[in-house]
């Protein structure tokens, strides 16, 4: 009995949070435009959003911004991480309260912040409003991300390595990057995708930080929910199949490569 409870109780949960993905999907392919009533099949939905300018535009500023600010946070976080692995148990505790900020703060604390940094800065008529200012934001609230994935790791990992690899006559920069970085791969994989998800997804810090006509997907949708529009089902569908690709990906060569070497 106890377990068909927890069988039922886990199958409820997944179906609450997937049903309205599914839901969604189904009718991105609804000939109508009813969000209620499915009328046929038919890709006339994806036509519309593969036509739309605004809309390859905004898909384009969200994937370029996003992969920009995951290579960039991944590098900084990734440098971080080690700085603090070696530093004082003091120095550390205060950097990581410090990085913690972004992630405890509500959004709407860090996009209103931001925006008077930048206006502030930069001046409200200023041309770097968009581009720059949605890029150096999403990089600054996805560094925390990447340092807290990678810190576990190298906790983990045996202080000596380094030691013995400089003994052995490797420089500092090869035993960072030939001991150090391999064995904390999985933490920074974690951590990029981390940075990727949170950038692509992000929708109010972008929404204050950006001008100059630049919009990501989630300002772009935010601007069609006011009225009734099927295109909105079609083009958070390809997001969804664009993020699992990529996921897929970052899975599955893992696994042939292990394949490659027990063969060999």
């Amino acid at each position: 009995m106890k377990k068909i409870f927890q069988k039922s109780y886990i199958a409820l949960l997944l179906l609450f949070c997937y049903a309205p993905i599914i839901y969604m999907i189904v009718f991105s392919f609804n000939d109508s435009r009813s969000l209620t009533k499915f009328a046929g099949f038919s890709l006339r939905w994806y036509n519309e959003v593969l036509n739309s300018n605004e809309m390859m535009k905004a898909i384009y500023y969200t994937f370029f911004i996003a992969i920009v600010a995951t290579v960039v946070a991944t590098i900084v976080g990734t440098i971080t991480a080690i700085g603090l692995s070696k530093s004082k148990k003091i120095v550390r505790d205060i950097v990581l309260e410090v990085n913690n900020l972004p992630m405890l703060n509500p959004d709407i604390v860090t996009a209103i912040s931001l925006m008077l940094l930048f206006i502030t800065v930069l001046g409200s008529g200023s041309k770097l409003f968009g581009l720059v200012t949605m890029l150096l934001a999403h990089i600054m609230f996805c560094i925390p991300y990447v340092i807290l994935s990678i810190l576990p790791k190298l906790r983990q990992l045996d202080s000596n390595l380094a030691e013995a690899a400089l003994d052995l006559g490797a420089t500092p920069w090869q035993a960072l990057m030939k001991v150090i970085v391999p064995q904390i791969i999985p933490g920074i994989i974690s951590g990029a995708l981390v940075a990727f998800t949170m950038s692509v997804d992000d929708f109010v810090i972008s929404y204050f930080v950006t001008g100059n006509g630049v919009r990501n997907v989630s300002i772009q949708v935010y601007t069609m929910s006011k009225r009734v529009n099927p295109s909105i089902n079609a083009i958070s569908t390809l997001m969804i199949a664009i993020i699992t690709i990529v996921l897929i990906i970052i899975n599955v060569i893992p696994l042939l490569k292990e394949r490659r070497l027990k063969s060999n």
